[in-house]
């Protein structure tokens, strides 16, 4: 028995070591040990993130985006972005270090802010900001639906893949103004399945917004189908 108990042991401190290696036990930012299983952020570094509380505020920055170029209900971003910071690091982690845990970190801030909120109690459905087949291979996933998982954790909503997806053969938006964007004669996003969206209140989901190109182009597509409402919620906002 203690010939066992001795190998479970061992078997354990392998065990120990090799998810260590494969997920490291270190604060992203600073490289602190102090850190919660399964996290990427200590304590100190978490407490440093620049929330927005957007969710919470009618009428902020988000909002005023798409005033006049998309009908949608309450909507907001749960971080500020700004060049070489911790929201940097963790969007960079998550699009190009496979590191979804970053993901689920930003998607679980969003989750906690929209409960906090109290305005987005109705929402039936997380749609994630679809990407290109190409790009979600070589990644291993979307971004934008490992941040939907997240925000499910702490703001238990279905979230629905099958009804936006992102065409083959298109030019980004986000360098055009409205008038070119209006005249676009290959479409960014199509819709499928439509009548699982009728009626019902959607929250569109992508990982930061800038000049909100893409989130109006997948929204204008989804209003296609005459929800009830759409909101629009991303991990980060940039900065002007």
């Amino acid at each position: 028995m203690n010939f066992i108990k001795y190998i479970a042991l061992h078997v354990k401190k392998y065990l120990i070591a090799f998810l260590h290696l494969v997920y490291p036990s270190i604060c992203l930012h600073c490289g602190s040990t102090d850190i919660i299983k399964f996290q990427v952020l200590c304590p100190n570094c978490y407490t440093q993130l620049p929330f927005t509380d957007f969710f919470e505020i009618e009428d902020n920055n988000v909002d005023k985006i798409f005033w006049g170029r998309l009908a949608l209900g309450p909507s907001g971003a749960g971080l500020f972005f700004t060049k070489n910071s911790i929201v940097q690091l963790l969007l960079f982690e998550l699009k190009y270090k496979q590191n979804k845990r970053a993901g689920f970190l930003l998607g679980n801030m969003i989750g906690w802010a929209l409960k906090k909120a109290n305005r987005f109690n109705e929402i039936d459905y997380l749609i994630p900001i679809p990407v290109r087949k190409n790009t979600e291979r070589t990644r291993g996933y979307n971004q934008s639906l490992i941040i939907c998982e997240g925000i499910a954790q702490a703001f238990p909503i279905p979230i629905l893949q099958a009804v936006l997806y992102k065409n083959k053969k298109t030019n980004t938006q986000t360098r055009k103004d409205r008038i070119e964007r209006g005249h676009h004669s290959n479409p960014v996003f199509g819709i499928k399945n439509t009548l699982q969206i009728w009626n019902k209140h959607l929250l569109l989901v992508d990982d930061i917004i800038t000049t909100g190109a893409t989130a109006e182009a997948a929204g204008s597509c989804l209003l296609q189908a005459n929800p009830a409402s759409l909101h629009f919620a991303a991990a980060a906002y940039t900065l002007s």
